[in-house]
């Protein structure tokens, strides 16, 4: 069954062979029909969704399950024109760095010593094994959380689930208290689970962000099982 949310391009979006085959069950609830219709139901009345439709999976075809080694869990896309597209925290090039972003560029200077780039796409950390997760995965135009509570959160538990379930010794980076609570499922046994301070600025500046060292303690964490560490760093 394919993830077309139908509110998107005619085409349909297909995930990876291993990301479907773990949530085939899922996809097949009546909630995500529910979802699906919902998605149609903002097409029709003329809202615009971010991201666009061939970009709201782009996590999972980023980063397989299979080669899923670091997972950083934010809440909703970006709901500015042209922001999102469909890694969490990461925008395309050419678009401004959001608050969070450059607060997350600006702890890893401080841990890691790397300069922040001038862009804030993360595909280069996609591509190393770092699923960019958002718990919601579209949104209304301008209307930030305009899309929580239709099922998208009950899909990306299944993602967790089956992470939890299926891999092992993974890195999951929590930052805030809603992605702690969603991730309370984690089995810490045999999963690193790294919490902080949301680094938006409200949070971030509140104290638990800055200093918190994630990227340099999922290094050693991958380090210590033999793992090929995340390169940081991002190509300007």
């Amino acid at each position: 069954m394919s993830l077309d949310a139908a509110a998107m391009p005619a085409r349909p979006v297909q995930l990876p062979p291993d990301w479907h085959a773990s949530l085939d069950a899922t996809l097949r609830q009546p909630w995500m029909d529910a979802l699906r219709d919902f998605l149609r139901e903002e097409k029709a009345a003329g809202h615009p969704v971010y991201p666009p439709g061939n970009q709201i999976f782009a996590a999972f075809n980023a980063t397989p399950l299979s080669a899923v080694r670091v997972v950083i869990l934010g809440q909703d896309p970006y709901h500015g024109p042209g922001q999102a597209h469909g890694l969490s925290f990461s925008v395309p090039p050419g678009q401004r760095q959001p608050p969070s972003l450059q607060n997350i560029f600006r702890e890893l200077h401080q841990d890691l010593g790397i300069l922040p780039p001038p862009h804030g796409d993360l595909r280069n950390w996609a591509g190393q094994g770092v699923l960019l997760l958002n718990s919601v995965l579209t949104v209304r135009a301008g209307e930030a959380a305009s899309h929580q509570g239709r099922g998208w959160e009950r899909f990306t538990d299944a993602v967790i689930e089956v992470l939890n379930r299926e891999r092992e010794g993974l890195v999951f980076m929590l930052w805030g208290g809603y992605a702690q609570r969603k991730g309370r499922i984690i089995d810490t046994r045999r999963h690193c689970v790294l919490t902080a301070a949301h680094p938006s600025p409200l949070s971030a500046n509140r104290g638990g962000w800055f200093g918190c060292r994630h990227f340099s303690r999922a290094n050693a964490w991958l380090r210590e099982r033999g793992q090929t560490t995340i390169d940081w760093a991002l190509p300007s």
